[in-house]
């Protein structure tokens, strides 16, 4: 049977007619007729009759419910990376499965939710991380010792998973290394042996702390980490560093970049007897030295600050440079500085004291311009009655003025191997690892730090130098699809995706994934992950129909 719809015209009117027929065969061939007429039927139950004669099912729609519904479009993209930068197999050592899927958990829960273990069950609630790790979705609870179970299993391995994810990334080698160090503070006192206080770069001096030395490619895709006692002095890293690239990765040739708190005459010297090639940042006392040795016609106040200069002396290259961005922000941190100072010098003068003491007073006024970072720039003195007077040292403030913007690079490479703007221009590839300390510290949230082990809080440390190492390698996928969107960014959107099972009288019907919001279709399509998102991922499906 069939619903036949059919038209008659009289005058200018036109009229449909609505009828259910039926086929049947004769000796003289098939033939149809009427059962009835529907057309007086409202036009959605016509419809439903012409569906459901050509043998479509339907149900009322208060049987239909959304039973279970999980964010997973961007567990979605980071599973799809996993697989394709060949991840899958990087915790082969791992005998126990589950272990294997915990630490694939972590690594993707630290880019996509990061928060302390504890949380990442709450984080996880509502998600198909654990389907999207192996893991049993339905029982899956995430337990806190079972992480750190998990975690314990990167001892012992660590060298052989940066091997696998450096052949991974850089099969022809690297020719430029960036290096620097960053600090990571702990909440509570931290394990001993590693836990210290030492100059911190969080501004969290009241913080026992660990350094982490990260070198990266130009790009700022990460080759090594390692975590260092955290009162370590930075001259005291490098060399131990080079020392790992070369056993570890075989790197013999590469220009190896540092700033100025690795280049130390000791460090220089050594970088020179393993023939290894180097751009460097020298303190300001060699820049003053410089700049009082050239001729007049080369005075700073004449310098185009938007060129570099080359200077050779005693066979030592050196390259300045400059800008005028750098300029004006040297002018403004020093008028910042005067300001400050002078008006704690003003209080101090104007402090009423039952007794005249002009040694304390004086020690007090050093301590003050020490710490405000603006000692050099004042005279002062304290009369025996106690009187406090000071005056601007003009001339150190003028001779600074000529070098603002300024500062002084070290090479060892000859002008073929590496030109002066090509000295340049790897320094501030420096960018990129301060770019690798951005992500590992604020989106990945790598501090503050809670562990009590040493082994624990280095392992802590690596998951997350894994996942930037996902997310890094992404991003240079994108980049080559001319795209610059964040990628953690973009992820923690797509985690709003949802894939839903539909249920019909409390049984499984069909699971179904939720609409593209619009605004991110063309940017998905531009990536090429439009199609992730055309039907169920092949690991979930099991999991929907439980």
């Amino acid at each position: 049977m069939f619903v036949q719809a059919t038209q008659c015209k009289r005058g200018n009117t036109t009229y449909l007619t609505y009828l259910v027929r039926e086929s049947f065969r004769t000796p003289q061939g098939p033939r149809s007729r009427t059962i009835c007429n529907i057309t007086a039927l409202p036009p959605e139950t016509r419809e439903l009759i012409s569906q459901s004669l050509q043998g479509r099912s339907f149900v009322a729609a208060e049987s239909l419910q959304l039973a279970e519904a999980w964010n997973f479009g961007g567990l979605m993209v980071l599973h799809q990376a996993w697989e394709e930068f060949g991840l899958s197999t990087i915790f082969d050592f791992v005998a126990d499965a589950r272990m294997a899927g915990l630490l694939k958990a972590m690594t993707l829960g630290r880019i996509l939710f990061p928060s302390a273990k504890l949380a990442l069950v709450d984080h996880a609630r509502g998600t198909l991380l654990a389907a999207a790790c192996g893991l049993d979705q339905a029982t899956e609870d995430f337990d806190e010792d079972d992480l750190y179970a998990a975690m314990d299993q990167l001892n012992g391995h660590w060298v052989g998973i940066e091997k696998q994810l450096y052949q991974k990334s850089f099969p022809q080698g690297v020719s430029l290394v960036l290096y620097d160090l960053t600090s990571v503070y702990f909440e509570g006192n931290g394990p001993s042996r590693i836990s210290q206080y030492g100059h911190s770069r969080d501004h969290r001096s009241d913080r026992p702390q660990v350094l982490l030395a990260v070198a990266t490619d130009a790009q700022g895709l990460p080759l090594h980490l390692e975590v260092l006692r955290g009162n370590r002095g930075d001259t005291t890293t490098l060399q131990g560093l080079l020392s790992t690239l070369r056993r570890r990765f075989g790197i013999r040739e590469a220009v190896f970049v540092f700033d100025g708190g690795m280049s130390s005459k000791v460090n220089l010297e050594a970088m020179d007897e393993l023939k290894l090639k180097y751009v460097t940042r020298l303190g300001a006392s060699r820049l003053e030295e410089l700049l009082a040795s050239l001729p007049a016609e080369q005075s700073p106040e004449l310098w185009d600050r938007t060129q570099v200069m080359e200077i050779v002396r005693e066979g030592k290259r050196y390259v300045i440079a400059g800008g005028s961005w750098r300029q004006q922000r040297d002018q403004q941190r020093r008028q910042a500085r005067l300001s400050k100072a002078e008006n704690e010098l003003k209080r101090l003068a104007a402090v009423q004291r039952k007794k005249v003491n002009p040694q304390k007073l004086a020690s007090q006024v050093g301590r003050a311009l020490q710490r405000l970072k603006a000692h050099k720039y004042f005279d002062y003195a304290v009369d025996p009655n106690g009187q406090l007077q000071w005056s601007r040292r003009t001339e150190v403030i003028q001779a600074e003025k000529i070098r603002d913007g300024l500062y002084l690079l070290g090479t060892n490479a000859t002008p073929e191997q590496i030109p002066s703007t090509g000295v340049l221009s790897h320094y501030k590839n420096l960018l990129e690892v301060e770019d690798a300390f951005c992500h590992l510290k604020d989106y990945l949230r790598v501090r503050p730090v809670f562990h009590g082990r040493p082994d624990r809080v280095r392992n802590h440390v690596r998951i997350c130098f894994l996942a930037y190492w996902l997310s890094a390698k992404l991003e240079r996928q994108w980049r080559q699809k001319e795209q610059t969107i964040e990628v953690h960014n973009l992820l923690r959107q797509l985690q709003a995706i949802r894939l839903g099972q539909l249920q019909v009288h409390g049984q499984p019907f069909k699971t179904m994934v939720a609409q593209v919001p619009k605004d991110l279709n063309a940017l998905l399509n531009q990536l090429g992950l439009l199609p992730l998102f055309s039907q169920p991922p092949p690991w979930a499906p099991a999991v929907c129909s439980k």
